[in-house]
């Protein structure tokens, strides 16, 4: 099998996973958090196109049809997960089946809760991709975290354990990537909780 050799975004498309109800918020979903005057989710889709994500596919769950109204999404595809509930992986699932048929090569999965990351840890992250078998994530302070990317070699493996709120942690503790130190670019937090709203602008 010949694997297609890609460089720097070439063939990589952003998913922003952004469908979570924010249960430990009140129910109030994460994608419509207020950043900087607008909903949260605009910013992650600014973050990841200053990082150098041409193109972005944003799952949306919960009131989907408010954040569709709410926020401004231009030229971002935007992909419905109706179990969005069943939690994080899930999302991913969705993401990865939304790019069959694209021309894509790679995804590129960013956090909509994660405001303390920047573009620069995006373009980081980017730039390490090479190929369809690129598996490569942030890091900070040595520790694995978000952005990820994965080369479409990956996918199925993904999509086969990605379960519960675990994501593609499984995968990517049986297949190591390559590791981006960005904590000092980038401040890896969630927006999980009342008392992480205080990161919010």
């Amino acid at each position: 099998m010949t694997t297609r050799k890609t460089t720097d975004g070439a063939g990589v498309v952003a998913l922003l996973l952004a469908a979570g109800g924010g249960r430990r918020l009140g129910g109030r979903p994460k994608a419509l958090l207020p950043h900087r005057g607008r909903p949260l989710v605009e910013h992650a889709v600014r973050v990841l196109r200053e990082g150098g994500c041409t193109r972005v596919h944003v799952v949306l769950g919960a009131r989907s049809d408010e954040v569709r109204a709410r926020a401004e999404l231009t030229d971002c595809v935007l992909v419905d997960n109706p179990h969005w509930e069943q939690g994080m992986g899930s999302s991913l699932r969705a993401g990865l089946e939304s790019l069959a048929g694209t021309d894509a090569r790679a995804a590129l999965v960013f956090l909509v809760d994660q405001p303390g990351i920047g573009p620069e840890a995006v373009a980081r992250v980017l730039g390490a991709h090479s190929c369809e078998e690129s598996l490569v994530s942030a890091a900070y302070d040595g520790v694995r975290g978000h952005p990820v990317l994965f080369g479409a070699a990956h996918w199925a493996g993904i999509a086969a354990t990605a379960t519960g709120d675990r994501g593609a942690r499984a995968y990517l503790r049986a297949h190591a990537p390559a590791l981006v130190e960005c904590a000092d670019v980038a401040r890896p937090f969630d927006i999980d909780t009342e008392a992480d709203l205080v990161h919010l602008e």
